[in-house]
């Protein structure tokens, strides 16, 4: 029996998994040994709408390190963690430490190491691309692949559940129905 997962107008905090989410999931590594890795700035602009909307956001990574930590610094992402063995233990921790329960959490992650923190996330995510696994799993699996829009599209429909996307989009401009 599955559990049912939360309205995606109560969720308050965004978590998410960087490599195959917030990247398109490939290591870059120049001729320094340094590690590259690309990032939408449409999502970018997706986290900067949830943030001005009253949402929190954080990243629960294996990986990381310092390009990681910059992006989400850029991007104003308030709970940062790295090279996490146990992303379940820490998405529990989080919600001890803000006071926002995983009931009122969205997750995105893309393979197996996110399926435990989906299986307890309120509203579990995935892009398209995500493993077979892990697309079973989520609730909700946006059209664009992670690192290509896969965020912002997440945060333009918890937005739009809870009625504020309009609002926002015609704050930038965007008059049109």
């Amino acid at each position: 029996m599955t559990r049912p997962h939360a309205d995606p107008a109560s969720i308050h905090m965004l978590v998410l998994d960087v490599d195959g989410v917030l990247t398109a999931g490939e290591i870059i590594y120049d001729s320094e040994g340094r590690e590259l890795k690309q990032f939408s700035v449409r999502d970018g602009f997706g986290l900067s709408l949830w943030h001005a909307a009253g949402g929190q956001s954080a990243i629960i990574t294996a990986r990381g390190g310092p390009v990681v930590e910059r992006r989400a610094e850029e991007l104003g992402i308030g709970h940062r963690f790295h090279r996490v063995p146990d992303k379940a233990a820490t998405l529990r921790s989080l919600a001890e430490t803000t006071g926002v329960p995983v009931e009122q959490m969205a997750y995105m992650g893309d393979d197996w190491k996110d399926m435990p923190a989906l299986a307890i996330a309120g509203f579990p995510a995935a892009p398209p691309d995500a493993e077979p696994p892990v697309r079973e799993m989520a609730v909700w699996v946006s059209r664009r692949p992670g690192g290509r829009g896969a965020v912002r599209e997440l945060v333009e429909h918890l937005l739009e559940a809870r009625g504020v996307l309009d609002g926002l989009r015609r704050a930038h401009g965007y008059d049109r129905p």
